[in-house]
């Protein structure tokens, strides 16, 4: 006989992810759902983390990183948005970026706090706001520009608003923040005690000569801010679940309270492995021509389809606005476009609280131009 329980997150089931991958798995479907790339990571790379391996670097690490690899940190954010953190006290190195939004979250956000989501968002933000007993407050971008409007931003704090989530380049739509919305923000939290929460993973996937605007380049904000990374989306490896976070050290303390009783370090060869790989910044900084020129294929490929592009300034991703072609709510088109079609894609309904439903799926282009090409004769038969 099983026993009673009340479960924290009574609405939640299984990520959409797993869902749409599993799908195009039994339909042997072209998976552009999943936000993974389907090519492997550098050798180089890969015989780095080989030789610390052979070379008996297999114990725990110290819990805030590997000091070797939160210079190279240090050197590339100094480099990149000028401004200058301290390696042991204000960079901790993680079990992905996952792990260090959760690790922010739980370590600042109580019970009734409530945390404003910048929506769509990804779909971890929102059950771990409700895992700590936080309020989830939405604020809805809608296509086809997902811009904030800053004063109707503004009128959803309150006095229990602990925290702001939000994510630059933004998945799923492919916007980024500009300098002037990254100063809104900064203005709108002047003088409160609320903490921002920038997850900015696809830090190195901007084009058309844009630049990323990190939170850490605005130096008011960054005081009262935390910012999360992945290693994984960075250097083609997700399944290596390695992702580090910056803050002030005041925020930082906190968060390595919790860090330390989640996953208290992580994997030390790979750690070695990365600070040695950093040491040449084309490793990051190729990235963005490296995917401009993906997704300037994709949308060569898709372009004699129905679908519509969404402008696409920021990540792997393309979302595409579906509704010259179907009336269909987003997630029955996504699986239907997936069984009959032969190509999968993710509703972005998903990554809202409420369901919204623009007629527009998420295809991830983080794939060899083959499958690419395949995938865009297939939609343009849609």
């Amino acid at each position: 006989m099983s026993i009673q329980l009340s479960s924290k997150l009574p609405n939640i089931g299984t990520t959409i992810f797993t869902v749409m991958s599993a799908l195009a798995n039994q339909h042997k479907a072209i998976n552009l759902s999943q936000g993974f790339p389907n090519y492997d990571c550098d050798p180089v790379l890969k015989d780095l983390v080989a030789k610390y391996i052979q070379e008996g670097y297999n114990q725990y690490a110290p819990m805030g990183g590997l000091p070797e690899l939160n210079e190279q940190i240090y050197a590339k954010i100094a480099k990149l948005y000028d401004v200058q953190v301290h390696p042991e006290t204000e960079i901790t190195i993680t079990a992905g970026a996952t792990q260090a939004v959760y690790t922010a979250v739980t370590a600042f956000v109580q019970a009734g706090d409530e945390v404003i989501l910048i929506e769509p968002a990804y779909d971890c933000y929102r059950p771990a706001v409700e895992l700590c007993g936080g309020i989830p407050v939405p604020y809805e971008l809608s296509k086809p520009d997902y811009k904030v409007d800053w004063q109707a931003f503004e009128q959803l704090i309150t006095p229990k608003t602990k925290m702001i989530m939000l994510n630059t380049p933004h998945n799923p739509s492919g916007t980024i923040f500009s300098k002037e919305d990254m100063l809104e923000l900064q203005r709108i939290t002047e003088g409160t005690n609320i903490i921002v929460l920038c997850d900015e993973v696809y830090e190195h996937i901007v084009f058309d000569g844009q630049e990323h605007q990190s939170i850490l380049r605005f130096p008011d904000l960054f005081e009262r801010s935390i910012a999360t990374y992945s290693f994984g989306k960075t250097f083609h490896n997700t399944g290596w679940k390695m992702g580090y976070a910056v803050a002030p050290e005041y925020l930082m303390d906190e968060f390595r309270k919790v860090h330390q009783f989640n996953v208290f370090c992580v994997n030390r060869p790979m750690q070695h492995a990365l600070a040695d790989y950093m040491k040449n910044a084309d490793n990051y900084l190729d990235l963005s021509p490296f995917y401009q020129r993906k997704r300037d294929f994709f949308g060569s490929a898709i372009q004699a389809s129905r679908f519509k592009p969404i402008a696409c300034k920021g990540t792997y991703f393309q979302a595409v606005d579906y509704s010259a072609i179907s009336d269909e709510p987003d997630t029955e088109f996504a699986k239907r476009l997936t069984r009959e079609h032969g190509v999968g894609a993710i509703p972005v309904s998903v990554f809202y609280s409420s369901g919204k439903d623009e007629k527009v799926v998420r295809f991830c282009f983080a794939k060899t131009e083959d499958m690419l090409e395949r995938a865009g004769e297939l939609l343009c038969k849609v």
